[in-house]
């Protein structure tokens, strides 16, 4: 039994909604949020960790990746495999490429496609990095695993015009087992062998809905994925139709309703 987590855009060193009071906090909770995923996936003996892309918001700083190497290294049976996107491309100067990771890390930072290979998994995972803001190529079409009778795992970043577009197609007919895709921050399965992330914590208002991350079981036969909601937060937008009648108190009796049942925790956009 393989059993891997798929985690979108996870964008550490974001600071979402900037200028608000919150702004800071949330910055510090999607930190949070992904330390207590590995702390998960440490104690359920997840065998793989594939992040698709975007781990920072910008350029991470060596500080950042020495934090992030620590929680890494603490989990005792995850082997971790991870790309690079638009927003934490390898610059010339980037800190990732001389940082040295953990043994239990796998950075495909190639600007072409490359293969790590987990003998006792079984399985081949395949995937590169942006070396450049934006690339309009439809890099992923023609990729193909190699017949070597593993479960192979492509990871990928992109999916519009100006980040590698795809044929979902192709992708589906490409024979890959299980296709990673970050880049799309609402969690979104387009085949049954391939599925979008999404963002672990959303990351400015547009990001509505639930977010969290994809868990998938492989017994060798069947693949199975599912979403496993995981956000502190969610970005919910309230509409209210108010009449020339309408009092102050019933707008505010009908929020205050609405923010108890839907939860204090998260972040209203209220429109009159």
């Amino acid at each position: 039994m393989l059993k891997f987590y798929h985690v979108g855009d996870v964008h550490l060193g974001a600071a979402p909604d900037a200028g608000q009071p919150w702004s800071e906090e949330r910055g510090k909770e999607i930190w949070e949020s992904f330390r207590s995923l590995l702390e998960r996936a440490d104690r359920e003996g997840v065998d793989l960790l594939l992040l698709s892309g975007d781990l920072f918001h910008r350029q991470p700083l060596k500080r950042e990746l020495r934090e992030l190497n620590y929680l890494f290294a603490s989990m005792k049976r995850t082997q971790v495999v991870f790309i690079a996107g638009n927003h934490d491309y390898l610059k010339q100067d980037s800190c990732y490429r001389e940082f040295q990771w953990n043994e239990n890390v796998h950075f495909l930072s190639e600007p072409t496609c490359q293969r790590y290979v987990f003998p006792k998994l079984g399985v081949s995972v395949y995937g590169f990095s942006y070396h450049q803001r934006e690339l309009e190529e439809s890099l992923c079409d023609g990729l193909q695993p190699k017949k070597d009778g593993n479960f192979s795992i492509l990871l990928a970043h992109g999916g519009d015009a100006r980040h590698i577009p795809m044929d979902f197609k192709k992708l589906e007919a490409s024979g890959f087992d299980y296709i990673a895709l970050g880049h799309i921050h609402k969690p979104r399965v387009i085949a049954k062998n391939i599925a979008y992330g999404g963002a672990l914590e959303p990351i400015d208002r547009d990001d509505t809905g639930p977010h969290g991350f994809l868990s998938g079981h492989y017994d060798g036969r069947r693949l199975e994925i599912a979403l496993v909601p995981w956000a502190k937060r969610e970005y919910i937008p309230l509409k209210l139709t108010v009449e020339p009648e309408t009092t102050d108190y019933q707008v505010r009796a009908w929020v205050r309703d609405q923010i108890i049942r839907l939860g204090n925790q998260n972040l209203y956009r209220i429109c009159l």
